[in-house]
């Protein structure tokens, strides 16, 4: 049999009709029991349906109070002050003092500090502007970089 329950029990009681129609006591008899049965499964099927409903309502109803019973919790904490805890004693953190600036160190500056202080603050200068620029400031240009001229021989 195929479809619902409420279409089976139909289905048999149209077929009880018609043997009924036709005089066959025996056939319209059989086709009622199995439509009661089919009656009496739905019914039990029913049953089974509304019980599990109701116990799941009975489970959401609690998971529901459980919740609102945290959230109470939880604002009554909220509005409570905290417990006051006694604060660790800890020595008082060191002060911090400022290193000296190094214009203010009392060191005295190399010319290869500047160099590469002025290399790295700016982009490099072609060799000819860097040397011009060391003159005017009274510097000795650095030929640190040009091939070492041979000695003259003794």
């Amino acid at each position: 049999m195929r479809g619902t329950p409420q279409q089976i029990i139909d289905k048999y009681t149209q077929l009880a009709r018609d043997a009924q129609l036709s005089n066959d006591r025996v056939a319209a008899e059989n086709f009622l029991q199995h439509a009661e049965h089919y009656t009496r499964l739905l019914g039990e099927a029913m049953r089974e349906m509304e019980a599990r409903r109701e116990q799941q309502e009975r489970e959401q109803r609690e998971r529901q109070q459980a919740r609102e019973e945290q959230r109470r919790e939880q604002r009554s904490q909220q509005q409570q002050p905290p417990a006051e805890k006694p604060e660790p004693a800890v020595p008082p953190a060191a002060e911090v003092i400022d290193p000296i600036p190094e214009s203010d160190s009392g060191l005295v500056e190399t010319p290869e500090e500047s160099r590469t202080r002025r290399r790295s603050s700016r982009g490099r200068k072609p060799r000819a502007q860097q040397e011009a620029q060391q003159e005017a400031q009274g510097d000795a240009p650095d030929n640190s970089d040009a091939p070492e001229a041979p000695e003259a021989a003794e």
